[in-house]
């Protein structure tokens, strides 16, 4: 979910309990994504977000095939949006071995899952995030 947060001009993505999204969300609203740990060259780690539903839009396609290449070649896939088409180009690095092979994390995913989103992991009726989006008062004591 994307949950406006007071002070800050962009959302904060947040992990929802799917029986809590269910419960208390339209399902337009909840997003039902895949997340991969993914890296930038020299062991930049990120969590990329892998479409799992609307396979048949061209975004969501080709962020698809994109995240499956870059399992085995250093990429880049490029938003189409100005040259008014949808989808991403996908560009491969002119030399594969430009870069050092990644040095994978040692921690679970799991762990590292719980690390990235210790304070955006809504995981109760009462989480700060969910009260946002539902428009229900807080206890701010």
């Amino acid at each position: 979910m994307s949950v406006p947060i007071k002070g800050t001009k962009r959302d904060m993505l947040h992990l929802i309990d799917d029986d809590l999204a269910v419960q208390y969300l339209p399902a337009k609203k909840i997003k039902r994504n895949r997340l991969a740990l993914a890296c930038k060259p020299h062991d930049v780690f990120f969590f990329c977000i892998v479409p799992s539903q609307n396979l048949d839009n061209a975004w969501n396609a080709d962020a698809l095939t994109a995240c499956n290449r870059a399992q085995t070649y250093w990429l880049q896939a490029m938003s189409r949006r100005s040259e008014n088409a949808e989808g991403y180009e996908i560009k491969f690095a002119l030399d594969q071995d430009a870069f050092p092979a990644p040095k994978w994390p040692t921690r679970s995913l799991d762990e590292l899952l719980e690390v990235t989103f210790r304070e955006a992991n809504i995981d109760h009726d009462h989480h700060p995030g969910l009260l946002r989006l539902i428009g229900a008062k807080q206890d701010l004591a």
